[in-house]
């Protein structure tokens, strides 16, 4: 069985490559903006400043073929499976990331605390719940 996944826009950032970016957003990460395609106007329409949300995204440039990893690419570390680790490199590539919205631009998206790397494909966004909602 397979499923399509249609990226709803891109990543726009100034980290290029996966071995100069953070392994967690909140490990310096600079500011990143999403992009949105212009088909997703009235998805995004009521994302404001100051929200927190997770950004799904498609790890392009993981290793689909890696089951197991050393966390943190430390060979100190114990080997693990990658679903007990959060390894870019895994057989789905699905990126998961909790980012602050600083801005809205148009279709653009200012965050903090993205580390994904630029061209990277959106795949959702999605709020982060707290007790009230």
């Amino acid at each position: 069985m397979t499923y399509q996944i249609r990226p709803v826009g891109t990543v726009e950032s100034p980290l290029v490559n996966r071995a100069s970016a953070p392994k967690q957003g909140t490990e310096g990460s600079p500011e990143a903006w999403l992009a949105f395609d212009p088909s997703m106007a009235d998805a995004m329409r009521d994302l404001e400043a100051g929200d927190e949300v997770f950004v799904l995204t498609w790890l392009h440039l993981a290793d689909r073929s890696v089951l197991t990893v050393h966390p943190r690419d430390d060979l100190q570390n114990p080997l693990l499976g990658v679903f007990s680790t959060r390894s870019s490199d895994r057989p789905n590539p699905i990126g998961l990331h909790r980012v602050r919205v600083l801005a809205i631009d148009g279709l653009r998206v200012r965050v903090a605390d993205l580390e994904a790397v630029d061209g990277t494909p959106i795949v959702d966004v999605k709020p982060v719940l707290d007790a009230t909602r």
